[in-house]
C-alpha cells in the first residue's frame, strides 16, 4: 500500500484525543482555498485527488458553481480532499512532535471513508475513487427515485419513530437526543414534518440534499458498493474506527468493508459513537474538515466534552487549544 504520508503515533500514548471528519452538506464554495495557498501538504492533497479522479474536482471546489459542487458526485470527494487537505496542514504546521495522536477516529457518514485513509485502511488515492464511485451508485439512485431528508430538533427518538411509522419515512441519523434526521420520498418527507411538529417539535429543517440517503432506498446502490469494495485490499486500521452502524470499534479490515457496505443503506448512529468514545476516556474531540457541525454535536452529546474544529475555511484555524473550548 501507498504511504499517506500521515504520521499517526502510537494511540496509547495519548488517550485523550478523538478524531472526527464531516460528512456530506458540510461543503461551501471556496473551502480550502487558504489551505491550498498557505500549506504545501494540503496542495499536495488536492492535486493527489485530482489525479486520482482524472478531472479537476479542485476547480469545482474553489470556484464552483455551488450547483455543481451540491451534486453528489462532486460534494462527497470534496469534503474528503479537504479534510485530508487540512489534516496534512495540521501536521505540517504542528509538527509530528506536537500532533495529537488519537484513540479513536469517526466520521460522520462520508466521513467515514475519510477516516479509511486517516487510519491508512486505504491510500488516498484509493480511497477518494471509491468514494467517488459511492456517489456516483448514489446519485443514480437519486435520479431514478428522488427523496429528501429532513431534521427533526426538539423531539425524542421514540415520537420520531411513530412519525416515520406512520408516513412510510426512515431514520438515517440519530445526530443527538434531540436532533435526528429522517428520509424518504419528497411528499412522505413533506407530510413528516408536518406531523412531527404536530407531535412537539421544536423545529424541522429540510436538507438540501436530492436523496433519500442512509435508508432502505439507497438499497440498489449497495451492490454496486459491495463489488467495488471487494476489488480492493483493505488494511487494518492503525486507530480504531468507531462505526455508523454499529456506534462501536472497528479494529480488522473485514469488518470495515461491512460497514463501509452496510452504512449507505443504514442509519447513522452518530450519538452511539461520541457516546463510546466519551466512556473509553476520550476526552477531547478535534473534527477535521469543513465547517464546525460535528463539534457542535458533541456538545450538545456532552455539555463537559471539549471539541474544536480544524476548519478548512481559514488557515488561520489550524491551532489547537490548550484549554477546553468549543
Amino acid at each position: 500500500m501507498a504511504k499517506n504520508n500521515f504520521k499517526l503515533q502510537d494511540s496509547n500514548n495519548d488517550p485523550g484525543f478523538g478524531y472526527l471528519f464531516p460528512g456530506q452538506g458540510s461543503q461551501i464554495v471556496g473551502m480550502g482555498v487558504q489551505l491550498y495557498e498557505m500549506s504545501a501538504a494540503a496542495r499536495t492533497v488536492f492535486h493527489e485527488v485530482d489525479m486520482a479522479l482524472g478531472r479537476p474536482l479542485t476547480e469545482v471546489v474553489f470556484n464552483g458553481p455551488e450547483e455543481a459542487l451540491r451534486d453528489t458526485v462532486n460534494a462527497q470527494p470534496a469534503i474528503m480532499a479537504v479534510s485530508l487537505a487540512a489534516a496534512r496542514a495540521m501536521e505540517e504546521q504542528l509538527g509530528l512532535e506536537n500532533m495529537p495522536s488519537p484513540s479513536y477516529m469517526a466520521g460522520h457518514s462520508l466521513g467515514e471513508f475519510t477516516a479509511l485513509a486517516m487510519a491508512e485502511v486505504l491510500d488516498v488515492p484509493v480511497a477518494v475513487k471509491l468514494v467517488q464511485e459511492r456517489s456516483r451508485l448514489m446519485q443514480d439512485v437519486c435520479e431514478q427515485q428522488p427523496g429528501g431528508m429532513a431534521a427533526l430538533f426538539g423531539i425524542d427518538l421514540h415520537t420520531v419513530g411513530e412519525v416515520v411509522r406512520e408516513t412510510g419515512t426512515y431514520i438515517s441519523n440519530v445526530n443527538t437526543s434531540e436532533q435526528v434526521v429522517i428520509s424518504g420520498d419528497v411528499i412522505a418527507i413533506a407530510h413528516a414534518i408536518d406531523l412531527a411538529y404536530a407531535r412537539g417539535a421544536r423545529r424541522a429543517v429540510p436538507l438540501k440534499v436530492s436523496g433519500a440517503f442512509h435508508s432502505a432506498l439507497m438499497e440498489p446502490a449497495k451492490k454496486g458498493l459491495m463489488e467495488a469494495v471487494e476489488k480492493l485490499e483493505f488494511h487494518d486500521p492503525k486507530v480504531p474506527i468507531i462505526g455508523n452502524c454499529t456506534g462501536e470499534p472497528l479494529t480488522v479490515a473485514d469488518d470495515v468493508k461491512r460497514e463501509v457496505i452496510g452504512q449507505i443503506s443504514s442509519c447513522v448512529q452518530w450519538k452511539n459513537s461520541i457516546d463510546y468514545m466519551l466512556r473509553s476516556g476520550i476526552s477531547q474531540f478535534i473534527e477535521i474538515g469543513p465547517g464546525k457541525v460535528l463539534a457542535s454535536m458533541v456538545k450538545r452529546i456532552d455539555r463537559g466534552a471539549s471539541s474544536v474544529s480544524i476548519g478548512a475555511v481559514s488557515y488561520t484555524h489550524l491551532t489547537l487549544p490548550t484549554n477546553r473550548e468549543v
